[in-house]
């Protein structure tokens, strides 16, 4: 069994630089979501998708998406466990994770979306430290020849894009 490769996208560590003021594999170790929330950019610069209202909780696209509409819902205090959440926290993040399936489901009417955490390095998590949410729109034979032949994906739209589609699918909701 093969692993799974991407396609080259030079362009992706150009977009962690621009959003964060620094490379994506930042020496002195700083959380690349702490950075994009702390560089002062726009949310649309940084895709930052929707921020709750009480402030604790942020929905963002993922920079390195499985399929169009990739987002990541996390609290905006750097904690890495799930159990090191505030009851608001856990409040915040879990009704913003309701949201972006809402979004999702309006912006993209998928066949089915995977929700899911990786707890730790261990488990798969990209960003250990700081702890988040996948929600995935699906689709039926959304694995295309690429994949299958080639073990590789290929995008149909730019984060940007997606991002609008979610902001109107969010504000709609």
């Amino acid at each position: 069994m093969t692993s799974l490769e991407r396609l080259w996208a030079g362009w992706r560590s150009d977009y962690m630089q621009s959003v964060t003021g620094q490379p994506p594999s930042d020496a002195a170790g700083e959380c690349v979501f702490c950075s994009i929330l702390d560089s002062g950019r726009p949310d649309a610069d940084t895709h930052i998708v929707w921020r709750h209202p009480a402030g604790v909780a942020f929905a963002i696209l993922n920079a390195y998406p499985y399929t169009s509409g990739h987002l990541m819902v996390m609290p905006i205090r750097h904690v890495a466990d799930l159990e090191d959440l505030d009851a608001d926290e856990a409040t915040a993040v879990w009704a913003t994770l309701r949201s972006a399936v809402v979004a999702l489901k309006e912006a993209y009417s998928p066949d089915g979306i995977n929700v899911g955490a990786n707890l730790g390095k261990s488990a798969g998590a990209g960003v250990p430290g700081h702890f988040h949410m996948h929600a995935v729109p699906r689709w039926n034979g959304d694995t295309n020849f690429m994949t299958a032949v080639a073990d590789a994906r290929v995008l149909p739209e730019a984060l940007s894009v997606s991002a609008d589609r979610l902001r109107a699918a969010w504000s709609s909701a």
